[in-house]
């Protein structure tokens, strides 16, 4: 059994300015996203030049936190955003505090992804393609940082790889996800986009195995306490918002094939 640490989740504490590793995070995340992109662009294929990079990650970075924000807001605390529509963007400390959803920051860099096809004249797809390896590490970091602050725990267990957290033994999911999610689907996605894929087929293959992976790790998961389970002891609002992300990255692939015969 491992014992979780409590870490304090600020990093750095000058008078009162503070900063939170869950931040930090998000800042790595970021600048792997860039180094991966200066990397990627010198591809043959790539829909993307050099001078394009800051916009790609600054656009992308804005979706990610917008997207983020209200995504959570809008799926998990749905009540709240309809009683004070304008209350997670009055105030921008407010966009950290409360949660953060992936398939709302996956939206807002589809939306960010689109600017940047539209300024740039190459297509939608092709850019994605180009965005989907930049994305896992910086899940993977997320992740992390969830568990420095001590949340997202899973299910009971009494497994070896548990950890005691205020007197329960629980599964570290956030270590699964950035494990699965992060470093394991980043390696999958960098490998498989070494040479040129059919269009759409990188951005299907992350939608497909960053699927499997949450909706197998959903299992071992808590659900919000105000949402819990939605059927069962098992299904989450988590299964329901990533299965048509599997769904259409499936179509993706399907159409294709179709096409090409």
């Amino acid at each position: 059994m491992l014992v979780y640490p409590e870490i304090n989740p600020i990093a750095i504490q000058i008078g009162p300015i503070s900063i939170a590793w869950y931040g930090i995070m998000y800042l790595l995340g970021f600048v792997a996203a860039f180094r991966l992109a200066r990397i990627r662009v010198k591809q043959d294929w790539s829909p993307l030049s050099k001078e394009h990079i800051d916009d790609v990650i600054f656009y992308a970075v804005i979706g990610v936190i917008l997207g983020g924000r209200l995504g959570y807001m809008l799926f998990y605390d749905t009540m709240h955003l309809i009683s004070n529509p304008l209350s997670w963007l009055i105030a921008l400390p407010q966009l950290w505090n409360g949660g953060m959803s992936f398939h709302g920051g996956l939206l807002g860099v589809l939306f960010a992804v689109f600017i940047i096809s539209k300024r740039v004249q190459q297509p939608f797809v092709s850019v994605i393609d180009f965005v989907a390896p930049l994305v896992p590490i910086g899940l993977g970091l997320g992740r992390i940082g969830n568990f420095i602050n001590g949340e997202l725990w899973g299910r009971p267990t009494d497994s070896v790889v548990g950890f005691l957290v205020q007197g329960t033994q629980r599964h570290a999911t956030q270590l699964y996800e950035a494990t699965l999610e992060g470093l394991l689907l980043f390696i999958i996605l960098w490998l498989y986009t070494k040479k040129k894929r059919p269009s759409g087929f990188p951005a299907a293959v992350f939608l497909i195995i960053y699927g499997c992976f949450r909706i197998f790790i959903e299992f071992f998961r808590l659900p919000d306490a105000h949402i819990g389970y939605l059927y069962g002891e098992w299904l989450t609002l988590g299964h329901l918002l990533t299965i048509p992300m599997m769904i259409f990255g499936f179509c993706i692939i399907i159409a294709n094939k179709l096409r090409v015969k």
